[in-house]
């Protein structure tokens, strides 16, 4: 495993907005999920305050877009990148109109798949968890 060693986190993943754009950050957080798409990798990244968009395109080195391909659901990251308007914007999320690019990405730990979504956890009641 990788370590945060030499980063400072400079915002939480939720107070991005489309304001920040050519910024570069560093942020902290869980892989909420991953989605390959061959050339192009998304993975929505959550902390405390939010979620926000990871990207990972042919620009990227090879060493991280591979990282990136290899992760999966929970997995602890911290990544360095800039701040750039998405392409297709998603009106349901506070940080829709922006996504990361990412040239720095340290997978901190992996996880296990969790036996259900993270994200739905609230809908989850104690009774089904508990014996």
């Amino acid at each position: 495993m990788e370590t945060i060693k030499g980063l400072k986190r400079t915002d939480y993943c939720g107070d991005l907005n489309i304001k920040d754009c050519g910024r570069e950050v560093t942020l902290f957080g869980w892989a909420q999920r991953q989605r390959d798409l061959g050339n192009l990798i998304f993975i929505d990244m959550r902390d405390r305050t939010g979620i926000v968009q990871l990207s990972f395109s042919d620009k990227t080195n090879r060493e991280t877009f591979e990282k990136a391909a290899a992760v999966r659901s929970e997995y602890v990251l911290a990544v360095k990148g800039k701040v750039v308007e998405r392409e297709s914007k998603n009106p349901e999320l506070p940080t829709g109109e922006i996504e990361i690019e990412v040239f720095e990405l340290r997978i901190i730990s992996k996880a296990q798949t969790p036996p259900f979504e993270i994200s739905k956890a609230d809908e989850v009641s104690n009774t089904d968890i508990l014996p």
